[in-house]
């Protein structure tokens, strides 16, 4: 039988959110950052994003609209921040897109579907290009 972790697993999570969220924030707000807190804040800011646009997909997949459409807004915030990337910024208009298909906004569907194929024009490495295009093509 495998065992757990040895850790509260949910006492972990809600730490390690709480201190990329407060270490990318700080990060911000300092004028002199070296290179290497340049790197760290653009790894927080990403986890944040990620992190906005798996809990909008929760939700969509519940169905449960506003949720999934409020989460989808952090991510594309989060998603924002210099030096994020379009990949990730791609996502986030997918999971709006996704909130608004569910909503039965096929307008705004539309336009954020348009902005996330828009992002993933500039994304660099073709294996994730391809899985932001499949993942936009799931989207009815």
């Amino acid at each position: 039988m495998a065992e757990g972790p040895g850790f509260d697993v949910e006492s972990a999570h809600k730490h390690f959110s709480a201190a990329c969220f407060n270490r990318t924030w700080d990060l911000l707000d300092k004028a002199d950052r070296t290179p290497g807190e340049d790197q760290d804040m653009i790894r927080t800011a990403m986890q944040m994003s990620v992190g906005y646009w798996q809990v909008s997909c929760v939700y969509a997949t519940l169905g449960l609209t506003d949720p999934a459409r409020h989460y989808g807004r952090l991510c594309l915030e989060a998603s924002r921040e210099e030096g994020v990337g379009p990949f990730f910024l791609g996502y986030a208009c997918e999971a709006l897109a996704r909130a608004a298909s569910l909503e039965g906004d096929g307008e705004k569907k539309d336009a954020y579907l348009a902005q996330a194929k828009k992002a993933a024009e500039s994304v660099d490495d073709a294996d994730s290009k391809k899985m932001l295009m499949d993942d936009l093509a799931t989207i009815g």
